[in-house]
């Protein structure tokens, strides 16, 4: 069996013996932050946007990042380099999802925030894994979704933070999994539109693509403010791009509806509660952005 490795504290070392303490209070607390990004012939795409946000989150927790930025995308690259994931190509090209992992740090003391909180040693793994992207047979017939009955809490101070505290996430694809489809759609407090449980959702209507704004509960995406930049500049029959609010009525009366993600890129969305959206299949538009969107993340591997 191959061994795995992951990058930790500054180290590649194996994923696969323990790294670290029972202490840390990621694995207690889920008290961490964490970025997700594509990396393609060893270049982090969108890295700029993905460490902003990265301090962001840690500024909003108060987690010390211990690390420079560029020590940080060196480590990605190590890693990268030491899992054979960096190929440059153009005929094998490495192709990668990355995760970048920080948390608060090991304490033996217990409570919610126990004296010498402030000087504990944050912990930072960095893992990668070939990318795989969305299953054709997904990507043919497009995402079927539910509604979930966890509800979003637009006033909430953490909506914008990316926290390794996932369990309303969790519960809302378990809900999605007793179902029988893919994914789940958060809605806010007052019944709109926030987002996947690990995308920002899109509505498409003629040459109109529009999106749930910040003040929806949502995480702001990298894919999705590239979309909200570029997407008129893109030869895919997109006139405006927008951040509205919007609900269920709105997204199954579109004539699209897609998905966002840095990972997994542009994906179509369907169904919801089984009813169609537009055709029932993914459309020219979403199909055109997805393509746009593997091309640009090409180039950016490309570019010097």
């Amino acid at each position: 069996m191959t061994t795995r490795l992951a990058w930790v504290d500054g180290s590649v070392v194996s994923a696969d013996l323990p790294q670290l303490s029972v202490g840390d209070r990621g694995f207690l607390l889920g008290d961490g932050i964490f970025e997700t990004l594509r990396a393609r012939r060893g270049v982090a795409i969108d890295w700029d946007a993905h460490l902003a946000r990265l301090h962001e989150s840690a500024e909003a927790l108060s987690i010390a990042l211990p690390i420079a930025d560029e020590a940080l995308r060196r480590g990605i690259r190590e890693l990268l380099a030491a899992l054979g994931l960096d190929a440059p190509g153009p005929d094998v090209v490495g192709d990668a999802a990355v995760r970048i992992t920080v948390t608060r740090g090991s304490t033996t003391a217990r409570g919610i925030l126990p004296i010498g909180w402030r000087t504990l040693a944050s912990t930072i793994v960095i893992g990668a894994w070939p990318y795989e992207p969305p299953p054709a047979a997904v990507l043919g017939r497009g995402v079927h979704a539910i509604v979930s009955s966890i509800r979003r809490d637009p006033s909430s101070p953490l909506t914008g933070v990316k926290s390794t505290s996932r369990a309303d996430h969790v519960y809302a694809r378990i809900e999605a999994e007793r179902a029988a489809v893919d994914d789940a759609i958060f809605l806010t407090l007052d019944g709109r539109l926030s987002e996947t449980t690990t995308a920002n959702l899109w509505l498409v209507n003629a040459h109109r693509i529009s999106t749930p704004g910040i003040d929806a509960a949502i995480l702001a995406g990298t894919t999705r403010a590239w979309l909200l930049q570029r997407a008129t500049e893109l030869d895919a029959g997109v006139a405006m791009a927008q951040e509205t609010d919007l609900r269920v009525a709105d997204l199954l009366a579109s004539d699209e509806a897609f998905m966002s993600s840095s990972v997994a890129g542009v994906v179509p969305l369907t169904s919801v509660e089984s009813q169609p959206i537009g055709s029932g299949g993914p459309g020219p538009v979403t199909t055109a952005l997805r393509h746009a969107r593997e091309r640009w993340v090409d180039e950016r591997s490309l570019a010097p």
